[in-house]
């Protein structure tokens, strides 16, 4: 795999912060906290959601 194409794509901390300016620009204040808990939320239930999943392919089927 060629690392080099992989590394000219990854954004640097200029352009986050550029993309940070521009969400908090887009959002405001009030609103980021809630965009937050809205994706930790959805990424709490994937995980859970992933870990039944394993469960159930553990157990013996008959």
């Amino acid at each position: 795999m060629n690392y080099h194409i992989i590394a000219a794509w990854a954004p640097g901390a200029f352009e986050i912060i550029i993309i940070l300016v521009v969400i908090l620009l887009l959002f405001g204040g009030r609103k980021i906290p809630e965009l937050m808990r809205g994706i930790g939320k959805g990424i709490k239930e994937f995980k859970e959601g992933v870990k039944d999943d394993e469960k159930d392919d553990d157990r013996p089927k008959s």
